[in-house]
Parts: structure tokens; sequence; C-alpha cells
């Protein structure tokens, strides 16, 4: 099993972040992930909030070993082109440690407050799926071409290709059963959803068929999922990761615990050891 940490970069300064990043790249982590919103999700009134992308590329330059993520990109807020060209930029500097992490966007107050469009749920799911599509095309080929609903390519060709062969790796955050688990069937490297470990083995069973159906091997897709670190014994956290490792689950995104840094050199000493050793 793997193992990222959520360095959670809302109310903080840059240094914290940065410290928080390099903590997990010395730590043994897998990745570090951070969040794609514009304000913060927690606490009262305006605090700071860096921009995904770009804080991912600092990341990139000051960290040698964790792979480098944003639980997920809302697909309402960049062309899909664009990001492609972003996301190809981070893979360079980072060598090869980027997670192209995707969703349908959700925080619809977050999309009025800076007046970008919010569709309705169909429409997002829309959107999502051919986004999908034209950043593999432009990560993969010369001349690509697409005529979608909602984004297009006319013989586009963006150099330079990814670190990663034959693209930088794409998750898809996802839950519904009925539009997106179909969607992370047909795309996605990695699924992503928050639940408990009864609900994501159903869910997971689902996404089996759908693959199946589809032609696509199941075990093609890695299943990832969140967890606290925080306020619980270590034996109980213990108990928690194995029911995830349990129901298919590989990788686990650990929140930033309230109770900082020294909680973290906790969980690294006494609990990543044993599931992460060979």
């Amino acid at each position: 099993m793997r193992f990222g940490l959520d360095i959670a970069q809302q109310r903080l300064e840059w240094d914290e972040i940065a410290a928080r990043a390099r903590l997990a790249d010395d730590a043994g982590f897998d990745g570090v992930w951070g969040f794609d919103h514009f304000v913060p999700m927690y606490g009262e009134g305006p605090g700071p909030c860096f921009e995904g992308y770009t804080t991912l590329a600092a990341l990139a330059a000051i960290t040698t070993h964790v792979r480098l993520g944003l639980l997920v990109t809302g697909v309402t807020y960049r062309p899909p082109q664009l990001l492609a060209m972003e996301a190809v930029t981070i893979d360079h500097v980072s060598h090869g440690r980027l997670e192209l992490a995707m969703g349908a966007s959700w925080f619809e107050d977050e999309h009025r407050r800076f007046g970008w469009d919010f569709p309705p749920t169909r429409e997002r799911v829309d959107r999502l799926d051919e986004a999908v599509q034209v950043m593999k095309l432009l990560m993969t080929r010369d001349d690509a071409s697409f005529d979608g609903r909602y984004y297009r390519l006319d013989q586009a060709t963006y150099h330079p290709r990814p670190v990663q062969q034959p693209h930088v790796p794409v998750w898809i955050g996802a839950s519904g059963e009925r539009l997106l688990l179909p969607l992370v069937a047909r795309h996605a490297d990695v699924w992503h959803c928050y639940g408990s470990p009864k609900t994501l083995a159903q869910k997971s069973a689902i996404l089996d068929r759908m693959c199946e159906e589809q032609g696509r091997d199941p075990a093609s897709i890695g299943r990832a999922s969140s967890v606290s670190i925080s306020d619980q014994p270590w034996d109980e956290i213990r108990r928690v990761i194995e029911s995830f490792r349990d129901v298919g689950i590989d990788y686990l995104v650990a929140g930033w615990p309230g109770e900082g840094r020294e909680r973290v050199a906790d969980f690294v000493e006494h609990v990543l050891p044993e599931f992460t050793s060979p």
C-alpha cells in the first residue's frame, strides 16, 4: 500500500507549505497532495489559498522523491488544452512525478464568486469526459484533432512530450455510479473516492463490472481513498487502514492532522512501515 500526505495549502503561508512538502519527501510518503480551490474550505473569513498548479510547479523544484497532485482538479476552471500544457511542464520540472487528478467540480458558490460558469451535473460530467480525451491527445500525438461538443483541437501539436509515457497518469475522483463510474472505467489510471471501506467495496465491484463490459482489465485501475491520522489511537488507525486494504484500496491520502507535524512523525515511525515494507 502507498500513502500520500495532504498538505492542505489553505490558510498557510508559502514557507509552511514548502516545509510540509519537504517533510513528506524526507519521511518516505509516496505523494504530496493539495487541492484545487481558490478560497479556504474551513475557518472564518478570507485567508491565504495558493493556486494549485503553480504551487505544484514550485514544489516540484524543491522535492526529490514524492509524487505531486491535487485532489482534484475541477474541469470548469481551466481549458483542458491549457491544463495539458501545465501538466507536461510540471512533469518535466519534477522529472516525472506528477499525478493529474480530475473531477467534475462541485463548489457552486466558489464558481459564482469568481464568475465561472457552473453547468448542470450532466454537462460537467460530459465536459470531464471530453477534457480527459483532449489532454491525452495533446500529450501523445502530433497534429491532434478532436471535435467535441465542448472542446476542439484542429491538428494541434504540443511539445515536449511528458516524461511519463504515454501520458501523465490520470486520476478521476468519482462516487456517482450512473454517470461518473462509467467515465472512470473508460479513462482513469487511478480511481479516488471518499467513503467507508464497505461503501468503497460496493462501488469498486460496480467499477469492475463496468470495466469488464468495456473489455478493460479492472486491475489496470488503481484504487485510492483518504484517511484521517488525527485524534484516534494508533491501533484504531491501523484497523481502519487494514479495512481499506482488505477491500482493495492500494493508495491512501493521509489528511494533515490537527496535532501538526509531531503527529505526522509518529505516524511515519509507528504505522507507515507496517503497510509499506516489502
